[in-house]
């Protein structure tokens, strides 16, 4: 296992249940892996936090470049911020929080898991249970499903001054 830094603002730093409840609130973050030519590669994600495991689940399609990257090293880290606000009479200052995780990422592929995730990360979308049944019978199989394991997970509130 890695040797992770300290934050350096220990004042601004935010409790490991914070954290999570960030992850369990929050619907999209920034997954970043190690691209092409030692090239960082980040994009916008989806994803489902499932307290009971720990873990954070993404779905995807099961080519192409973040796809490639992860197979080669499956080395992770994963960024969800939340905006908390203006802060009074300064219109460009925001408060913020915001949580990154460090991690190893697995694919899953044991059937009856990969449902009931997808219907997880589905419903955090939409109540339409015959629309998250018909997409998971349609592109359940044809769809890739991983999950980050945390080793290092570090929460920050920020007041932009």
């Amino acid at each position: 296992m890695a040797d992770f830094r300290a934050l350096a603002r220990k004042k601004q730093q935010l409790s490991d249940e914070q954290c999570k409840e960030i992850l369990a609130q929050e619907l999209r973050g920034v997954l970043a892996v190690n691209g092409d030519d030692g090239y960082p590669y980040c994009m916008p994600h989806n994803y489902y936090y499932n307290p009971d495991d720990g873990r954070i689940y993404f779905h995807s399609g099961k080519r192409g470049h973040k796809i490639d990257a992860l197979k080669r090293d499956a080395r992770a880290c994963f960024t969800v911020y939340r905006q908390d606000g203006r802060i009074p009479d300064r219109s460009w200052a925001f408060f913020y929080n915001s949580v990154v995780v460090f991690g190893r990422v697995e694919f899953v592929e044991e059937p009856e898991l990969r449902t009931e995730i997808f219907r997880r990360l589905s419903y955090a979308f939409t109540n339409d249970s015959e629309y998250v049944e018909s997409e998971i019978e349609k592109v359940g199989k044809a769809t890739a499903l991983f999950a980050l394991i945390p080793e290092n997970m570090v929460g920050k509130r920020v007041k932009e001054e």
